[in-house]
């Protein structure tokens, strides 16, 4: 499974995070996040956690199936 980006900024902007506040919550860089939002590049499965978990969200919800 790969992160769909834009369900993650959807996400992430609808809690009202910044990209630096989200990447502080995961411990992770801005631009990390910022990539991973644009499609630029994966995610491992620990990030993709994260993510979800400091959006207080399901990891299926923020994941696609690779074609």
């Amino acid at each position: 499974m790969t992160p769909n980006g834009a369900t993650i900024r959807a996400f992430r902007e609808a809690r009202g995070h910044s990209l630096r506040s989200l990447a502080h919550l995961t411990d992770r860089h801005p631009s990390t996040i910022m990539r991973i939002e644009e499609g630029c590049r994966g995610a491992t499965p620990e990030t993709l956690r994260r993510i979800a978990a400091a959006l207080e969200i399901p990891v299926e919800a923020i994941t696609r199936e690779r074609p």
